[in-house]
């Protein structure tokens, strides 16, 4: 399982990420996680606010900051 955070290193971004780490860990599971701060990246998903969530390719949530709960949804 890929999974990446799309945004420019806020405070959201940086939440999201915990959440998404905190999720992989109560599920038993292990994904990479990255960060992507590259707007023409993120840009490519066509995503236009962030903090996003990406999992295998597949663009989940945008603009909010999921709890580690409904991340574990995804999986």
């Amino acid at each position: 399982m890929e999974i990446k955070i799309l945004g420019i290193g806020c405070p959201k971004c940086e939440q999201l990420t915990k959440n998404v780490k905190e999720a992989l860990e109560k599920a038993g599971l292990q994904a990479e996680v990255e960060k992507v701060t590259d707007i023409k990246t993120i840009s490519s998903y066509g995503v236009m606010m962030t903090p996003a969530l990406v999992i295998d390719g597949q663009v989940k949530a945008v603009g909010k900051v999921l709890k580690p709960e409904e991340i574990a949804k995804f999986f």
